[in-house]
């Protein structure tokens, strides 16, 4: 990735998170969290299946997630995904650390001191598919373990979001590597 891409890539960052409703002390989800959750079990790789729209993530695909419990107890978070109009991955490494108070809630940052508001939001039993919101109607994610899933749960993901307020004529549904053509760089 040229160093302009990078520069660009972290201003698109910071400029998301400094205006983030979850800079606030308080959170205040979107939607309520789950109420049984496991931070070991949600730890490793996700793909992310939908998003809402946002300057962060634009023209990038085949995104993934990845979380890692760090020594302290925070969780670094790795985002990454292949932009296709540069024909490059780009990737931010965060930090999330637990809400206090609150199940499956976490305040991540990309650039301190800038923080937003990470819900887990609905979650299979077997820890294969979530739902995360955040503060605002802005910030939507459903995630698999699997980059492919079934339409009924993309129509699920869509139920949930649209019970939850959210404008679902806006949201993107996430091609997979292999539905674009480009090998992963793992």
């Amino acid at each position: 990735m040229s160093y302009l891409s990078k520069a660009l890539f972290g201003l698109f960052t910071l400029t998301v998170l400094s205006t983030l409703p979850g800079c606030k002390s308080d959170p205040t989800p979107v939607a309520p969290t789950v109420k049984q959750f496991s931070a070991e079990k949600y730890l490793g790789k996700w793909y992310e299946i939908i998003r809402m729209p946002h300057s962060f993530e634009e023209n990038l695909q085949g995104v993934t997630a990845e979380y890692r419990l760090n020594a302290d107890g925070t969780i670094e978070v790795t985002n990454r995904g292949y932009n296709v109009v540069d024909d490059e991955w780009q990737t931010a490494i965060g930090k999330a650390e637990p809400v206090e108070g609150m199940t499956a809630a976490y305040k991540v940052t990309f650039f301190w001191p800038f923080y937003g508001g990470y819900y887990v939001s609905w979650l299979s039993p077997d820890y294969k598919m979530a739902i995360v919101t955040s503060d605002s109607h802005d910030y939507f994610w459903f995630l698999a373990r699997s980059p492919n899933v079934d339409q009924s749960d993309i129509d699920f993901a869509l139920a949930k979001a649209k019970q939850w307020g959210y404008d679902i004529d806006q949201m993107i549904i996430t091609q997979s590597l292999a539905d674009i053509g480009v090998a992963n760089a793992d």
